[in-house]
């Protein structure tokens, strides 16, 4: 989905400052539109016409000062919530005092530089994008709910109402069963109607669905704002409650922050998953590492419902490779290889064992497609010329029938003795472990029988 364009419009009287700012931010910002104009009343008059993200206003101009022109901008329908920032080399204590009553959200001293300012708008911008995100919302009242879910779609909320906590419980469970994570945020109504109340619901959040404040927050609307009932919301686990009526700036200050700890929960979240991915990746060669072979492999072998193999794969004469045509190209025959390996077992465990050996747990009940696919690699490794270089395997494979209830070493040192079987008779060839010991696959036998 193609970056949403932003638009900023810059109010200044002097042509000198439009032109910098202008060039700042777009140095600065990607995916931005910004309008410059010489006064409060060109202004307005965009304003009528467009919608910005955010306004900039010297504090001084031709018409008009900025603290009154953040005043209008308040005043507007289109535009009460736009962030107002005052431009200003001579901030006095009038916008010190008036700034926050007139509606200004922050100040800037153009003494700081123009480069300075550009970097300013962005680090604003990062820090108060647009609300995104998904929203439960229980409510009984039809009036409140309508009110209230204007009020968010607004912002461009997504937002799910339903009247009841058995029916909010129902969604939540039913996407839990399913794997699936719809709702960045609970906004629910602490007194509703029917045997559960907004407090049980959030009990069961907590309690049973076993979702953190952090993994799943949870804004509770409530009529009353003694102290009783404010430590019985956050006692039942909510983060953080609002007294009705509800008042739209505080309402969505709190729907804002409480969307921030969830975006940082799914960063978070997400960077740890990456960490875990690279932990568990050959960088060179992009299969998995032996690190999740030792973690993963033994349930891999233990829970699998049809016969596990085991191949074990090692590059002949690798040693030759780096020692005569440098690291480098032997670095891109094993980066090659690893694409190959993972393309053809794109659904197995494939591995890199260590050095020039590769591993590849996979399931197959049929012995000779087992014995086939082996082959089938070794000839197609035998052509694949990586990094421009002739090269041949040797394979040693067993399975998980001939050998059951083996620990995953043991397994996999089955496969290494079949390997060893292999390079003993002349490399270039592909042996199983069987019951009766190692035996060497008939390539020729394989093809005539296919």
């Amino acid at each position: 989905m193609p970056e949403k364009i932003k638009r900023i419009m810059i109010v200044d009287g002097s042509s000198v400052s439009r032109t910098l700012l202008t060039r700042m931010l777009k140095e600065e910002l990607t995916s931005t539109e910004v309008l410059g104009v010489d006064s409060a009343e060109a202004a307005l008059a965009a304003m009528d016409e467009h919608s910005f993200d955010l306004i900039t206003t010297a504090l001084l101009l031709p018409d008009m000062d900025g603290l009154s022109l953040s005043r209008t901008i308040r005043d507007s329908n289109k535009h009460t919530y736009t962030p107002v920032i005052v431009v200003s080399g001579d901030a006095d204590s009038r916008l010190l005092r008036e700034g926050f009553e007139a509606g200004v959200t922050d100040y800037f001293d153009k003494s700081d530089g123009y480069k300075a300012f550009g970097i300013f708008i962005r680090s604003f911008m990062q820090r108060n994008s647009g609300l995104v995100g998904n929203i439960l919302y229980v409510e009984d009242s039809k009036t409140a709910a309508s009110v209230t879910i204007k009020m968010l779609e607004k912002q461009g909320l997504k937002v799910t109402h339903v009247t009841t906590a058995e029916e909010g419980l129902t969604i939540l469970v039913s996407n839990e069963d399913n794997g699936i994570n719809d709702f960045d945020l609970v906004i629910t109504d602490f007194y509703l109607m029917g045997k559960m109340t907004g407090g049980d619901l959030l009990h069961a959040i907590r309690v049973k669905l076993h979702h953190s404040q952090q993994e799943l927050p949870v804004l509770v609307l409530t009529s009353s704002d003694d102290e009783q009932t404010q430590v019985e919301v956050f006692h039942a686990g909510a983060n953080d409650f609002v007294t009705k009526p509800l008042i739209e700036q505080v309402m969505i200050a709190r729907v804002r922050a409480l969307l921030l700890i969830k975006h940082q929960y799914n960063a978070l979240k997400l960077q740890a998953e990456t960490m875990r991915w690279i932990a568990a990746t050959d960088s060179l060669t992009g299969v998995r590492s032996k690190r999740y072979l030792l973690d993963n492999g033994e349930n891999y072998l233990r829970e699998s419902q049809l016969p596990v193999w085991g191949i074990l794969i090692d590059i002949d004469h690798f040693k030759h490779i780096n020692d005569s045509l440098g690291h480098i190209t032997g670095d891109h025959v094993l980066a090659d290889l690893g694409v190959m390996l993972d393309s053809l077992f794109a659904d197995d465990m494939v591995v890199r064992f260590g050095g020039e050996e590769f591993s590849i747990l996979f399931r197959e009940d049929d012995y000779e497609n087992a014995v086939r696919r082996a082959e089938d690699l070794r000839a197609a490794i035998e052509s694949l010329k990586p990094g421009g270089v002739d090269i041949t395997v040797s394979i040693g494979m067993c399975c998980s029938d001939d050998h059951p209830n083996q620990p995953l070493s043991r397994f996999l040192s089955l496969a290494d003795k079949a390997l060893y079987f292999s390079k003993e008779n002349g490399r270039n060839q592909v042996s199983v472990n069987t019951v009766e010991g190692p035996l060497q696959i008939n390539a020729a036998a394989l093809q005539s029988a296919s």
